[in-house]
């Protein structure tokens, strides 16, 4: 269990509407569910087939009536993509699985002997919205495997009308695949007018920096962010 979950709950009032973008098997799926209740609303998008499948079960099993799977993966524009499937004495690791558009190679999953690419359909945050009518969008979680600078090209749009609060995995390793630096991830939302937090003796704490210790990173409106 990430321990950031535990830090959910003030930014996820009932009635809210939120993202689990590069969901798996619904770490933060299941607590946005809980946290959101009956009258809000949560996206988990999830690429690969297996764990979208599951979480779609899943949901029907505990009842999460305002849980909505969507089996896709978020970028910067609206294609058909590939995700290449690592695996490891011949399990996938879905977790560590990455969009093939704009990587230079497979960066850290080189630790894997192999791996399989995966037809995916790739949407846009804000075409997802769109195409869902939202009118409010309040939290976006994503874990992507270094391609969160393509998210949020293609998540502006909300970002700007929304201002929801960000909780990105935010990890160089991965990022350099994809020719980004954590740096370039923070300045760019702190030119959108986002401050940069991480959980820390169990209060989000204000950073200026990533670092190599944490890799989880809540980004919250300047209008709205509290210490």
């Amino acid at each position: 269990m990430e321990e950031e979950v535990a830090g959910l709950r003030p930014l996820v009032r009932p009635g809210a509407v939120c993202l689990d973008i590069g969901a798996e098997y619904g770490l933060y799926t299941w607590s946005l569910s809980a946290l959101a209740g009956p009258s809000g609303k949560v996206h988990s998008v999830e690429p690969l087939h297996g764990p979208a499948k599951w979480l779609r079960v899943t949901a029907a099993a505990l009842g999460c009536d305002n849980v909505t799977v969507h089996r896709m993966a978020l970028g910067a524009r609206a294609h058909e993509g590939t995700m290449s499937l690592p695996r490891r004495r011949l399990l996938p690791v879905h977790g560590r699985a990455y969009l093939t558009e704009g990587a230079s190679g497979p960066g850290p999953n080189v630790e894997f002997p192999n791996s399989r690419p995966v037809t995916t359909p790739v949407r846009t945050v804000d075409g997802l919205c769109n195409h869902m009518g939202l009118d409010r969008v309040d939290f976006i979680k994503a874990d992507v495997e270094g391609a969160e600078a393509a998210v949020l090209s293609g998540a502006r749009h909300t970002l700007l009308r929304h201002r929801p609060a960000l909780l990105l995995e935010i990890e160089d390793r991965h990022l350099e695949k994809y020719d980004t630096k954590s740096g370039d991830l923070v300045s760019r939302l702190m030119e959108l007018g986002y401050d940069m937090y991480r959980w820390r003796n169990r209060g989000w704490k204000r950073v200026a920096d990533v670092t190599d210790d944490c890799r989880n990173y809540l980004f919250s409106a300047r209008s709205t962010a509290s210490s």
